[in-house]
């Protein structure tokens, strides 16, 4: 990773600033997946549920992700609801940050919601469940 590259967690007043810059990249995120709807990661972001998060060098964003705590019975999840950019290998250590960051507000798991190929690249990361589908049409 390039130590010019820094992680920045948008405030939540912020985030209707800052939304417009990265929705295309967050929406084509979601897009590959089909485990959510780009609406729905805006509302979180933009009500202050969620947190948005960029990968920034100082004059442009590399790589934007959106996060959301959840409450599950047994434990408080943080989960990376969507996350794209350009140039992975200079940002994708700052996933450690947003690590800290949960961790530090009482969350005992992180949570990826992405596709399969993240499993390669994300070495601390397990598969814990499996998603299956079967086409209706």
């Amino acid at each position: 990773m390039s130590a010019s590259v820094n992680l920045v967690c948008v405030p939540p007043q912020l985030a209707r600033e800052i939304w417009p810059l990265v929705s295309d990249r967050l929406h084509q995120a979601v897009l590959r997946t089909d485990m959510s709807h780009t609406a729905d990661l805006e509302y979180d972001v933009l009500e202050g549920d969620g947190l948005l998060w960029l990968a920034t060098n100082g004059t442009a964003i590399e790589a934007a992700a959106a996060t959301l705590l959840i409450k599950t019975d047994r434990n408080l999840v943080c989960v990376i609801t969507a996350l794209g950019g350009e140039n992975r290998s200079r940002w994708l250590d700052l996933l450690a940050g947003i690590e800290l960051w949960a961790k530090a507000e009482g969350a005992a798991k992180m949570r990826i919601y992405g596709r399969r190929g993240w499993t390669r690249v994300l070495k601390d990361y397990r598969v814990s469940n499996v998603v299956m589908e079967k086409s209706l049409g």
